[in-house]
Order: structure tokens, then sequence, then C-alpha cells
């Protein structure tokens, strides 16, 4: 019925099972670019019913209650988390509709990412227009044109999605969604 901790203490396998969920989420935000803590402490406070206070959250992952500060922090200015309470020491709640936060990333990073290979490869077609190819081949620059504009595209349908907040509102975004991609195919 019980796991084994790092300081030997039993453990409901509940806690042991559910961290390892947080440690999946926040390998996966790791891999996009942020700290792996923000994914777990966040996704804690997703699966719990009640706030949870730092010190509790520090506990649960047996890591420093200044790292779990800093992310509750980062965490709050991301809207991503949310004080219960007034107080110092108040517990904290996830807020559970991250699309918007996910939409201001996309937007903010990978946009600007493919909005830069999108002027890069029209600059050089400019320049293989005015002086001339050279050893490039300029129908493939084109191409690459054409997939930056089809990945803008994409990343646009992305931003734009509203993902419902609840569960039952899943089964009708997923048929709009299918409803996009074969919009996407018929394009191609």
């Amino acid at each position: 019925m019980t796991a084994v901790s790092n300081h030997d203490v039993p453990v409901p396998r509940i806690d042991a099972r559910v961290r390892q969920v947080c440690d999946a989420v926040g390998h996966f935000i790791e891999y996009w670019g942020f700290k792996s803590i923000h994914g777990r402490v966040w996704t804690l406070l997703a699966l719990r019913r009640t706030p949870v206070a730092q010190t509790d959250i520090a506990e649960f992952f047996d890591v420093s209650r200044s790292l779990v500060s800093a992310a509750v922090s980062q965490l709050s200015e991301y809207g991503l988390v949310r004080a219960t309470e007034e107080h110092r020491n108040a517990p904290y709640e996830a807020v559970v509709d991250v699309w918007p936060t996910v939409s201001d990333v996309l937007r903010g990073r990978e946009w600007m990412l493919v909005e830069a290979a999108r002027v890069a490869i029209e600059g050089a077609l400019e320049e293989a227009e005015v002086a001339g190819a050279g050893d490039y081949d300029i129908d493939r620059l084109r191409f690459l044109g054409a997939l930056t504009e089809l990945a803008q595209t994409f990343l646009r349908l992305i931003i734009g999605l509203r993902v419902p907040r609840r569960l039952d509102g899943i089964g009708d975004w997923v048929k709009r969604a299918a409803r996009v991609m074969r919009t996407l195919r018929a394009l191609g």
C-alpha cells in the first residue's frame, strides 16, 4: 500500500504515482525550454482538490522551499497559479485554463522564430532575383518560403484555438479541430 521515499518514510502509493505524473509533466515542460519544477509544481496543484502551501509542495517533492518559492512566483506571473488568501504563507491553487498562456508563449517564441526564417528567406529570394541565384536553387528557396508560410498558418490556427475549460466541452473541440485539419489537408 505504501512506497518508500528518499528518507525511508512510508509514502502512500497514490503520492508516489502522482509524483511520477508531476515528474513526467516536468520533463515535458523542460523539453519546451522551461524549468522542470514549473511543470511539477503546476501539476501537483492541478491534481489536488484543495490549495497547497509552498512548504507542503517543497516537502512533497523533497526540494528546497526557495526553489518552490521561485517556481510559484514565476507560475503566478504567467497566470498559471494563484494564492487563495492574502497572507504570506497562503496556499496556492492551479489555474487549469492554461491555453491563454500556451498561446502567448507560442506567439512570443515560436511565431518569432518562424517569422525570422520567413524574413531571411524573402531577403535571399530578393537577392537571387536581383543579382542571380548563383550556385543556389531558387525553386528550393521558394519551396522553403512556402513551408515557412504554412508553418505560420498552422501556428496562427493553433494560437487562435480556444481549448474548453471543462472535460464535457472536449468532444465539440475535437470535432472543430478535426475540421480544421481536414481544411489544411485540402489546401496542401
